[in-house]
């Protein structure tokens, strides 16, 4: 099995940035599409960014797109979330994500998810 763990999250200022880190134990990491989702209060978890299990292929919501990067680096089973010119809306808890199975596509729903990590908060002030 895979495991996540979230890092990084906290508080900032509109305009800001924050990087998020997840760490993965699990001998397939590398072979997983990963994935991050963000859920606010009273909302429903929503997609945020994905990755191929190669890396070569990113994809983000329309939300996001311009300020968030995601990216992974296989050897340190780390996935990692930039976020840039943050938005007091960009407040949710986030969490990282991998597909259910080895060589998946990149999980932009959260029914295409085997495995979460914990969640970290993330709050924009305005």
């Amino acid at each position: 099995q895979v495991q996540l763990v979230e890092s990084g999250g906290g508080l900032a200022q509109a305009g800001g940035s924050l990087r998020l880190s997840c760490v993965a134990s699990g001998r397939t990491f590398s072979l997983h599409a990963m994935g991050w989702f963000r859920q606010a209060p009273g909302k429903e978890r929503e997609f945020v960014a994905a990755i191929s299990w190669s890396g070569g292929s990113t994809y983000y919501a329309d939300s996001v797109k311009g300020r968030f990067t995601i990216s992974r680096d296989n050897a340190k089973n780390t996935v990692y979330l930039q976020m840039n010119s943050l938005k007091p809306e960009d407040t949710a808890v986030y969490y990282c994500a991998a597909h259910k199975f080895p060589y998946g596509s990149s999980p932009r729903s959260p029914g295409e998810v085997g495995y979460w990590g914990q969640g970290t908060q993330v709050t924009v002030s305005s």
